[in-house]
C-alpha cells in the first residue's frame, strides 16, 4: 500500500500555509534579499523579500530597536529611501543583496522634531595583525623539522 503525505503537509512545503490542492508552489516565488542595516556601530542582520516596502523595513528595525518607523530614516548609500517604494524599486535584489555579501542600508533616528541625526556609520574594525609564531614560514621546512635537524 502506497501511503501519500497528508495534504496540509503537501500544502506547507513552500512556506505558506495553503489550502490543500492550493496553488501556492505555482506562483512565482518573490525572492530573498539579505541586508545590513547599520548605523553607528550597530550592524543587523536581516532578510526580506525584493516586494517589501521601506516602511515594512522599518517596522522590522522597530521590533529590534524599539524605535518607532516615523523616527527612522533608511539609506542607500546617501539617497533617503521613500517608505511607499519597494527594496527591488531601490536595486535590492537576490543577486545585489545576497547571504554571503549583504547589502547595506543606513539607519538614522529622530531626534528632536524634524530634526534628524546625520546618516553615520562607522567603519568595521580591522583584526590585529598576527603574532610572528602564527606568521606562515616562508622556507621549505616546518620548526618540527628544523628542530629535528
Amino acid at each position: 500500500m502506497i501511503q501519500l503525505p497528508h495534504p496540509l503537509l503537501t500544502a506547507m512545503h513552500c512556506g505558506t500555509a495553503a489550502e490543500p490542492g492550493g496553488e501556492c508552489c505555482n506562483q512565482r516565488s518573490e525572492m530573498d534579499v539579505f541586508l545590513m542595516i547599520r548605523r553607528h556601530k550597530t550592524t543587523i542582520f536581516t532578510d526580506a523579500k525584493e516586494s517589501t516596502t521601506v516602511y515594512e523595513l522599518k517596522r522590522i528595525v522597530e521590533g529590534i530597536l524599539k524605535r518607532a518607523p516615523e523616527d527612522q530614516r533608511l539609506f542607500k548609500d546617501e539617497q533617503l529611501l521613500d517608505d511607499s517604494k519597494t527594496l527591488g524599486d531601490y536595486g535590492y535584489t537576490n543577486q545585489t543583496a545576497r547571504p554571503q555579501a549583504p547589502a547595506t542600508v543606513g539607519l538614522a533616528f529622530r531626534l528632536t522634531g524634524d530634526t534628524f541625526e546625520p546618516l553615520q556609520v562607522e567603519p568595521f574594525s580591522s583584526p590585529p595583525e598576527l603574532p610572528d609564531v602564527m606568521k606562515p614560514q616562508d622556507s621549505g621546512t616546518t620548526a618540527n623539522e628544523q628542530s629535528v635537524q
